[in-house]
């Protein structure tokens, strides 16, 4: 736990290897296979689709260029918590941990666990889907299978990453090859008059990015490990410089590879895009693409997993968590107690009716504590200019992306009003909790003897745990 001489600190076992699996196998989920039907929705047409997916790759490698300074200026885990912490204060920064906490992170988990358990047994009920309480089942089991992984062995954990990335990867190669050779083919229809029919209105636009920077999440999540890096001032930049790039020509390709077998309307009426592609294209090997769509949702869970709980281990280092969730399991070096936190919370959320609503108010959310934490970056250039920046990009990279986020964040709020008030509630009530729980010093001794004891409890169960593992 942390103490006033210096808080435990990770160990660094991550390579740049290991970070491009990371960003890749989170960034690389369920949205590329599943639901590019919305960009092409929202967008009108094949060229301004392909166009949209072009910026949203372009945005998301301005904003990661602005990540990579923040990163190596300010080295500890947590990401946004600890950029937004040293640009704009301890309230901001405990309300993002707070949403992160409560909605974002186990929604997210649920919505990649859900999506895992309905592709795997896709195979098993080809006629009719699965039944739900199979599919709630079977994604409880995945929550707790990878939670195991990762709190038994960072390396089993970064080896499931690199395993699941290469096979996701794998499968967007088979898409593209045979999206080309249908090209070569002479399969060009859906190519010609490409931009007929192209929205003008901001808010199908915004709507068009909205879709296709979901597929883009998680570009962020490796600056939450920062701390578990080796050579981070090098490596950091290096695997966001061959990640982005390389998911940005992926994703491209892959949406040219779908048009060249399906006509938008088709794309549309699709439920999932690359299943219908496979049933299309492979014949008898069709079945391997839900497989792949599972392989998919299982790495990128796994990676949100494993970074998720070194936010809530450095929210509790600094004050704003409950202090045994900054603990570690002092053989594995794993951040034990924050790991089953966010698994006990992803499960709470997968028992829920309404995840997919909570993640709709969550992107708006996002968005907006995203691009705070870009605009600290201009905040610490002013505040802070003779902070160490290994590296220290360009003002038209934060400036860019602040403006991207403006129309995302203001666009919404005309067209989607409702949405963007229940994620502004969703911060808010993080206020009281914060008056409560970090600025009121002088709490009943009740209290404290109360705390200590659960924090007593919880260490017990920890050390049981560690003990077994330690048997096995």
């Amino acid at each position: 736990m942390a103490d006033e001489t210096g808080p435990i600190m990770l160990k660094k076992q991550l390579g740049v290897l290991n970070g491009v699996g990371i960003i890749v196998g989170i960034i690389v989920g369920s949205g590329i296979f599943v639901s590019p039907k919305g960009v092409i929705m929202e967008s009108g047409s094949v060229g301004a689709c392909l166009l949209v997916w072009t910026l949203c790759g372009v945005v998301c490698i301005a904003g990661a260029l602005c990540y990579a300074e923040l990163g190596t200026c300010i080295l500890t885990s947590g990401a946004d918590y600890g950029y937004i912490m040293n640009s704009h204060g301890d309230l901001p920064a405990f309300l993002f941990l707070w949403v992160c906490l409560m909605v974002i992170c186990p929604t997210g988990n649920a919505i990649t666990a859900l999506t895992f358990a309905n592709y795997i047994l896709k195979p098993v009920f080809p006629d009719c889907g699965a039944p739900p309480n199979a599919v709630t089942l079977v994604a409880a089991l995945c929550i707790c299978l990878l939670t195991f992984i990762n709190c038994r062995n960072v390396t089993w954990a970064t080896r499931v990453q690199d395993i699941f990335t290469c096979t996701k990867v794998f499968a967007l190669i088979i898409i593209i090859i045979v999206g080309l050779v249908k090209i070569g083919m002479g399969s060009t229809d859906n190519f010609q008059r490409s931009f007929e029919g192209t929205t003008t209105e901001p808010g199908k636009i915004a709507l068009a990015f909205y879709s296709g920077l979901f597929s883009y999440s998680g570009w962020n999540y490796l600056n939450f490990v920062t701390e578990e890096l080796k050579d981070p001032y090098k490596n950091l930049p290096r695997a966001i410089c061959i990640s982005l790039p390389l998911v940005t020509v992926i994703y491209i390709l892959a949406n040219v590879a779908y048009f060249a077998v399906m006509t938008p309307v088709e794309m549309i009426a699709s439920d999932a895009v690359a299943v219908t592609f496979a049933d299309r294209t492979l014949g008898v090997m069709a079945w391997t693409m839900p497989v792949f769509v599972a392989c998919s949702t299982f790495g990128s869970l796994n990676g949100a997993i494993f970074t998720s709980s070194r936010l809530f281990f450095v929210g509790a280092r600094h004050g704003h968590l409950p202090g045994f969730l900054a603990t570690i399991n002092l053989k594995y070096m794993t951040p034990l107690p924050s790991l089953l936190f966010g698994c006990v919370m992803s499960l709470i959320m997968l028992s829920s009716s309404d995840i997919y609503s909570l993640i709709n108010y969550a992107s708006f959310v996002e968005t907006l504590f995203i691009g705070m934490s870009v605009s600290g970056l201009l905040i610490l250039r002013v505040t802070q200019p003779h902070l160490e920046r290994p590296i220290k990009v360009s003002l038209i990279f934060p400036i860019f992306y602040l403006i991207v986020c403006a129309f995302l964040i203001v666009t919404p709020l005309t067209s989607s009003p409702m949405e963007c008030l229940m994620g502004l509630i969703m911060i808010a009530t993080g206020i009281p909790v914060y008056m409560l729980g970090v600025m009121w010093k002088r709490k009943p001794e009740g209290f404290h003897v109360a705390l200590e004891s659960f924090s007593k409890l919880t260490q017990k169960l920890f050390h049981a745990v560690h003990e077994e593992t330690k048997e096995d």
